[in-house]
């Protein structure tokens, strides 16, 4: 097996065709001063992916060489926690393989401002002794760890901040992995942010070794070529590593929003859309739910959840495209409830997953759905720029924000039924053409429901990272947000 194929396997990107430029984005905690090496020898920025690093720039050498990233090949450290969510006075257990077994140390960040860093530590574990575990159950390309031995219990303290956390595994001799958690709190806040884990889940391809992972997306056959949706999982667990680095392919998108908020102040609250498919949110307690990035996959009870919030007043914003695309369903494992995702898709006798294809579409929640993807950036093309949205940013009727439409788009479909609603505006309308030259077009929208309630979605994967990601950030998309995030508050 050559290397070209580990480290092609190692982003998950490719291996799951995912438009997504953004990707994980960027990591604080490799900081060693500015810049580190890459695992080729080359000095590349902390916040530049490895893949997309340009080719002989010269940077300033590094204070000190940044971590080897683990692989699911040779799996040097990987690890899953118990829960994805958990709340102050809990514990959470550590799953962890190490190969070959050695000491190993798990350091805790936070993902917020932190004054640009991007994150700050919270603890560190003291050193562990670790074990190589033993391989992955598989059952009809369903793969699952539970039956792995504790590594590690955080007990969390009752002290700690609501918030995204991530447990970096670094091994003695410098293998790096992750493991994203969520800290949950009932205290009531201005906006809830629902991070989604189950989306993460469904592109999880762990492990990526060639013959046994699989995703809602691909599996292997037995020469190791890699399958389409075809042949890839209708069930998969969140009892296992993310493949690669250990972090979800989208997850970059919630960060980028998280620091930008919490760089300003917002008053916010975490929870996760497993958290809200259990019902354990109160949509009272908060002014508005935000959904910060790639959220592809709802159950019947997220979706009964967000409409019940919007008709009691609470505002929603989508800072994304795709959402709410495919339905599913969520399980018992031997580990606990609602630890198997499954989506059937289009395969064997019955009735579509796709929302669209229900009774009501998922436009009647969004005011737009999904038109497809979009294989070059392009412009976001402003509409009813003297709308207040648009207040404050310098930004006139036709302006284009450059590559502001990309990874994929939503769109106003005029044969779907809207959502009920006392004001209705497109704040968007931007060209790009598909993967077949086609001209498409990409909206963003937002309508006022008659409880009061707004509903904001942006309609494409661009938005959150032109809030806070190197090389990307757009301040008139940063005061459009804070616009509509102040009104929700009732800041202005």
């Amino acid at each position: 097996m050559g290397m070209d194929q580990i480290r092609r396997w190692e982003s998950g990107a490719l291996a799951h065709a995912v438009s997504d430029p953004f990707g994980q984005g960027p990591l604080p905690w490799l900081r060693g001063g500015e810049y580190y090496f890459d695992d080729t020898g080359h000095i590349i920025p902390w916040y530049v992916d490895p893949v997309v690093a340009p080719a002989g720039s010269r940077v300033p050498p590094p204070r000190r060489p940044g971590p080897r990233t683990a692989d699911d090949v040779h799996c040097q450290i990987k690890g899953f926690a118990s829960a994805s969510a958990v709340a102050p006075g809990e514990a959470l257990d550590f799953r962890i393989t190490v190969d070959p077994p050695q000491q190993f140390a798990v350091d805790v960040y936070r993902i917020g401002h932190y004054g640009g860093v991007g994150a700050a530590k919270i603890t560190t574990s003291p050193r562990l002794s670790g074990i190589v575990q033993p391989p992955p159950l598989t059952a009809d390309r369903t793969v699952s760890c539970h039956h792995w031995w504790l590594s590690w219990r955080l007990q969390v303290p009752a002290h700690w901040s609501t918030g995204a956390y991530v447990a970096v595994l670094t091994t003695a001799d410098g293998y790096r992995s992750h493991i994203p958690f969520t800290v949950r709190d009932t205290n009531p806040a201005d906006l809830l942010l629902v991070l989604p884990d189950i989306t993460w889940q469904a592109y999880n391809l762990y492990p990526e070794d060639g013959h046994t992972g699989a995703s809602l997306y691909h599996a292997w056959d037995e020469n190791g070529r890699l399958l389409g949706e075809e042949g890839a999982a209708t069930t998969v667990s969140f009892d296992r590593p993310y493949a690669g680095a250990g972090l979800p392919l989208h997850v970059g998108h919630a960060y980028d929003f998280i620091r930008w908020a919490e760089r300003y102040g917002y008053d916010l609250a975490y929870a996760e859309a497993r958290d809200l498919h259990a019902g354990r949110i109160d949509p009272a307690r908060y002014r508005g739910m935000v959904f910060p990035g790639h959220d592809e996959y709802w159950s019947h009870a997220m979706r009964r959840a967000v409409e019940d919030a919007r008709d009691g007043g609470t505002s929603m914003v989508f800072l994304s495209a795709n959402t709410m695309y495919w339905q599913i369903e969520l399980a018992p494992s031997p580990a606990g409830p609602d630890h198997l995702l499954t989506c059937r898709k289009r395969r064997g006798p019955g009735r579509s997953a796709l929302w669209r294809d229900m009774t009501p579409p998922e436009q009647q929640l969004l005011g737009i759905q999904y038109a497809g993807r979009v294989p070059e950036p392009a412009p976001l093309v402003v509409r009813n720029a003297d709308h207040w949205l648009w207040e404050a940013t310098g930004a006139g009727e036709g302006d284009e924000l450059p590559g502001l439409v990309a990874g994929e788009a939503d769109r106003y479909y005029p044969r779907t039924a809207l959502p009920q609603h006392t004001r209705r505006i497109l704040l968007a309308h931007s060209p790009y053409a598909d993967s077949e030259g086609r001209r498409r077009h990409q909206e963003t929208s937002l309508y006022r429901a008659p409880s009061g309630a707004l509903v904001f979605a942006s309609g494409t994967f661009a938005w959150s990272p032109a809030l806070d990601r190197p090389g990307h950030v757009d301040a008139r998309i940063q005061r459009a947000t804070a616009n509509l995030l102040d009104r929700i508050c009732k800041r202005g």
